[in-house]
């Protein structure tokens, strides 16, 4: 309940703030007016009181002119002592208040300024009043320790607008952090569904033409070239199945098929599903053949079908070789065609280089901390296109 009501207060209009603090201190300053008092003390009059009263008011002002306020309180304070002989207060409620305010806002010039001012005025009132060590030891004591009240609260203040400074700059770099990480994703996903819808529709196209041949020259291989357009399409609807699953968040994702990326292993049936649109497909591991981790092993496979994607699409190609050769700490991924090659005039596999396909396979590279390159196949004929993939990074000092 009290942690609430300060919590009230402290989002409160400063304000009302500033009107609330000023009531108070009128109460604190009512009590010796009101209590019963010994008849040899100075009487309660009401012109007394009321410059009391006056005395108090600058505090409404206090945070918009916090010198001026004190000067406000300094005088009636004056008018008080030197013209009427009313009843004392145990403390100056309203001037203390006035040094914590000044020295919480204030700039050090005035502080300071401020600071050899009130002294004076301090040393006068003790000497028109006791002028005693003890009363200007007592005076000066609560004066200091309200203005160094008022330091720790601008300490604590500039300490906490820091902190929250520093929270709001996490805040938006975690933001920027999510969004590009978003982007990345929607940029992974893009590729993914590319790649598949790309390979598929490619290899679907070609034995769709060849059917209508295949019907009239040999219709047991139309048989087998609409089985293949068959089993393509069940394989790119089952891999977008699993991204769109992943992709959503009600009841169908749990229900969707999670089933791993496809990697090295699967390329034996990517490579059988082209050579069924009638290219010829050689394929080739050399060198220490390990596992690998499952990303750079699904890396692999989309870069194998995005390559023979190009062929199948744009190369006119017979045959296509590919080779996958392991190193120490790299695996070089070669797709070779004999088509038409990219000098030729027409559109050989390289054409695509400008499109999303070969970019996708530039993106998937560099992912992995590796190169493609791409460009005319030996003695000029056909095209290549290799893609160097890092599979264990240097150590220091190797």
């Amino acid at each position: 309940m009290i942690r609430a009501w300060g919590e009230r207060i402290r989002r409160a209009d400063p304000r009302w703030r500033d009107l609330g603090l000023t009531l108070l201190v009128q109460v604190a300053t009512t009590i010796p007016f009101v209590v019963p008092r010994d008849p040899l003390d100075s009487p309660a009059t009401w012109p007394a009181y009321a410059l009391t009263t006056l005395g108090n008011l600058p505090l409404v002002w206090r945070r918009r002119a916090p010198v001026a306020a004190i000067f406000g309180m300094v005088a009636a304070g004056s008018v008080y002592t030197l013209a009427l002989d009313g009843p004392g207060q145990p403390l100056p409620y309203a001037p203390l208040i006035g040094v914590y305010t000044m020295a919480l806002l204030c700039p050090v010039r005035v502080r300071i300024a401020m600071g050899v001012t009130l002294g004076g005025l301090v040393l006068a009132s003790v000497a028109l009043n006791t002028g005693t060590a003890r009363e200007l030891l007592f005076a000066l004591f609560v004066f200091a320790a309200a203005y160094a009240l008022g330091r720790l609260q601008h300490t604590r203040q500039a300490y906490t607008a820091a902190v929250e400074a520093r929270a709001a700059e996490l805040e938006r770099a975690n933001r920027i952090e999510a969004e590009q990480a978003a982007a990345r994703e929607r940029a992974r996903i893009a590729r993914e569904m590319h790649d598949v819808l790309s390979h598929a529709v490619s290899i679907m196209i070609v034995q769709a033409e060849a059917g209508p041949v295949a019907v009239r020259r040999a219709p047991e291989r139309a048989e087998a070239a609409f089985e293949a357009i068959a089993e393509t399409g069940r394989d790119a609807m089952a891999q977008l199945r699993t991204m769109l699953g992943v992709l959503r968040t009600d009841g169908a994702a749990r229900a969707a098929p999670r089933g791993p990326q496809p990697g090295v292993e699967e390329l034996a049936g990517l490579l059988e599903r082209v050579r069924g649109s009638g290219l010829e497909v050689s394929y080739e591991r050399t060198g220490a053949v390990r596992g690998l981790p499952a990303a750079l092993e699904a890396t692999v496979h989309r870069v194998v079908q995005e390559a023979l994607t190009n062929v199948v699409k744009h190369a006119g190609a017979a045959r296509v070789a590919v080779r996958l050769e392991y190193g120490v700490r790299e695996l070089t991924v070669t797709v070779t065609d004999d088509g038409r090659g990219p000098g030729s005039g027409g559109r050989g596999s390289g054409a695509a280089s400008g499109g999303h396909g070969l970019i996708g396979i530039r993106e998937r590279a560099a992912a992995h901390g590796g190169t493609a390159a791409v460009g005319p196949g030996p003695g000029g004929a056909g095209f290549v296109v290799r893609v160097v993939l890092v599979t264990s990074p240097l150590e220091v000092g190797s």
